[in-house]
């Protein structure tokens, strides 16, 4: 069993992270998919012993020396993490779902638009877990999501939400 906690777009309104690692923990890996705005500094310190931190550089952290995407595995899963802000993701996610097909990626993950996502119909899972601090979704409820790989190594997905 593994448990994964995927965020995006914090903008260093950190409250709602902490109170989600709090809620959450203890967590294997925390996956941060940019726009932390400095805060990835402080967010090693907020986290149980043990959790690995993957984190990417957002189209707002200007001075950030984040990765602009990195390329991980969890299990057997390949996985791109990225904002997707290179991707036009704004406009949809089919860029991003093409160009990590053709890299052989299972699963990409992305920020940027605030908004959750979650497609796995192109033989790919792509995945946004909205925004913990200015989500755009109807409603405009902060999220994020909760990878769990069972004891077969399958990957299962909730999205959550703050009351």
């Amino acid at each position: 069993m593994m448990k994964i906690l995927i965020v995006s777009d914090t903008h260093r309104y950190d409250e709602n992270l902490k109170m989600v690692l709090k809620d959450t923990a203890p967590i294997d890996m925390l996956i941060h998919l940019g726009d932390a705005e400095g805060s990835e500094l402080y967010i090693p310190e907020w986290v149980n012993p043990g959790c690995e931190i993957q984190m990417v550089r957002g189209n707002n952290d200007f001075f950030s020396a984040l990765d602009r995407e990195r390329e991980i595995w969890i299990g057997r899963y390949k996985v791109l993490l990225t904002h997707g802000h290179y991707y036009s993701v704004s406009l949809g996610a089919e860029q991003l779902t093409i160009d990590a097909r053709a890299r052989d990626f299972d699963i990409a993950m992305f920020g940027h638009t605030h908004r959750p996502y979650f497609d796995d119909s192109a033989g790919i899972i792509v995945l946004n877990p909205g925004s913990l601090s200015y989500p755009r979704q109807e409603g405009r409820e902060p999220s994020y999501m909760i990878m769990e790989l069972d004891e077969k190594g399958d990957a299962h997905f909730a999205q959550h939400y703050l009351d």
